[in-house]
């Protein structure tokens, strides 16, 4: 079956699942293998609880009329999205980033679906599998895609942006976060930036903050390359931006500090819950989020910049950012027994702990506890990255401390704060907030580790 008929089927039945449990009638289902099962002996299964057609790539499986027989069910399943994705006469906003990208995604989202029908990444799914995922759940009346994207190996952004092919791309940061994968943070910054690239490729717009040298350079370098195409010519008659109409080639579109950049502000660093104060034309917007942490500055004005680029009113794109809830552990507060938790458990590299940890210490309070489990895919350099949090613990001057798991006890830190399993910290943050509650407590660690069960004796 070549990609012309299966696109037919798929006009048909425009909904795709990879796993059965979550089959409803009518879907796609593709038979995805994984390191512990085998997908295609779920296709029976699937075609049973009313899949239409099931595509696999094992002939032992291929015992209905329905199963779709292919060489690779991944490599069918990516080569559908992208041939859906050029479709479309829409624009396709692609966010990449070491810390971040997942909420600035959220937060671009909400601010774009003021004014335009949005389809966006669900969660955090970012790979290989999850970017076509998301280009196929893209409806005829969506009007703007935004598409996160993750790596954690080399080259794994420019194969996704293959897939994809974004016409608007946004890095949030480089930092360091999957060593043990990369190697290097050049490796890092190589592999990030074949985002920009993608979007030269096409003509199109970088958001870039102003205040990162690396990226910005980056960009502008691009910019300047001779012989860069145009953007389509239907993206024009939208009108999108203040200065589209004159753009010429690759365009970068800044953010920042900065009063130089195109959309600049100024962050309340005093403040638990992140509040700046935004400039368009000369007036400015106060805003309050519900995002713990001044680190969220940068992600919040990316999303102003993005709206305001795409016509959306500041009063909108302001109201959008003061709405937005955060979810799944991601710069939460909870507040349970009389503690403010700051739940940011959902990722941690040294980059993100580091702010975390500045930004809490912060806090106008005198009692204050840390929970902090390892940061996880670090290769060799991981000892290193984990004494570094613990001398900055010490020279921040929290007292209350509790670390988790088997990276954090190879550090110097004091026998007292370390914790090598989750029953053992649970004890012992019992018998702690028996004496003693604190009135604040960030939770924060790798998702392996899965801090939020900390929570748990609270």
């Amino acid at each position: 079956m070549n990609i012309n008929e299966l696109y037919a089927l798929y006009l048909q039945h425009p909904e795709v699942c990879t796993d059965t449990r979550q089959i409803r009638d009518g879907v796609l289902f593709f038979a995805l293998k994984g390191e512990r099962f085998d997908g295609n002996a779920f296709a029976a299964e699937a075609l049973a609880k009313g899949a239409a057609y099931a595509v696999v790539d094992d002939s032992r499986y291929a015992t209905d009329a329905r199963c779709l027989l292919v060489d690779s069910v991944l490599q069918t399943l990516q080569e559908l999205a992208h041939h859906h994705r050029m479709q479309w006469k829409i624009p396709v906003v692609g966010i990449t980033g070491t810390n971040g990208k997942t909420t600035t995604k959220e937060l671009v989202s909400a601010v774009l679906s003021r004014k335009y029908k949005v389809s966006a990444t669900v969660g955090n799914l970012n790979n290989h599998i999850g970017v076509p995922l998301t280009l196929l759940s893209v409806m005829p009346d969506t009007e703007i895609a935004v598409v996160e994207m993750g790596a954690n190996h080399p080259g794994e952004i420019a194969d996704l942006c293959a897939i994809a092919e974004p016409d608007f791309g946004l890095i949030t940061n480089v930092g360091v976060a999957h060593l043990e994968g990369f190697g290097t943070l050049e490796e890092i910054l190589r592999t990030k930036t074949a985002l920009y690239e993608a979007v030269a490729a096409r003509g199109g717009v970088l958001f870039v903050s102003a205040d990162d040298s690396v990226l910005k350079n980056k960009a502008e370098a691009l910019a300047t390359i001779p012989d860069i195409p145009s953007l389509t010519p239907w993206y024009l008659d939208h009108g999108f931006g203040p200065d589209w109409q004159a753009s010429q080639g690759l365009s970068v579109y800044t953010y920042g500090q900065s009063e130089e950049a195109q959309c600049f502000g100024r962050p309340d660093e005093s403040a638990l819950y992140l509040r700046f104060t935004w400039t368009e034309e000369g007036r400015e917007w106060p805003v309050q989020t519900q995002l713990v942490g001044g680190y969220n500055f940068s992600n919040a004005l990316a999303a102003c910049a993005v709206g305001r680029f795409f016509g959306v009113p500041s009063v909108d794109c302001t109201a959008a950012l003061e709405q937005y809830r955060p979810t799944n552990s991601r710069s939460q507060i909870i507040d349970k027994q009389g503690i403010h938790i700051v739940l940011d458990a959902y990722n941690a590299n040294p980059s993100s702990m580091e702010q975390a940890l500045r930004n809490f210490a912060r806090i106008p309070s005198e009692r204050k506890m840390l929970v902090l489990g390892d940061m996880l895919e670090l290769g060799a350099g991981s000892l290193h990255a984990h004494q570094q949090v613990v001398r900055l613990i010490q020279t921040l001057g929290f007292t209350e401390v509790c670390l988790f798991g088997s990276e954090f006890a190879r550090t110097d830190a004091p026998a007292a704060w370390k914790f090598e399993s989750m029953e053992l910290l649970q004890q012992a943050l019992t018998a702690r907030l028996a004496q003693q509650s604190p009135e604040y407590m960030l939770v924060k660690g790798s998702r392996g580790r899965r801090m939020e069960r900390v929570l748990e004796v609270l």
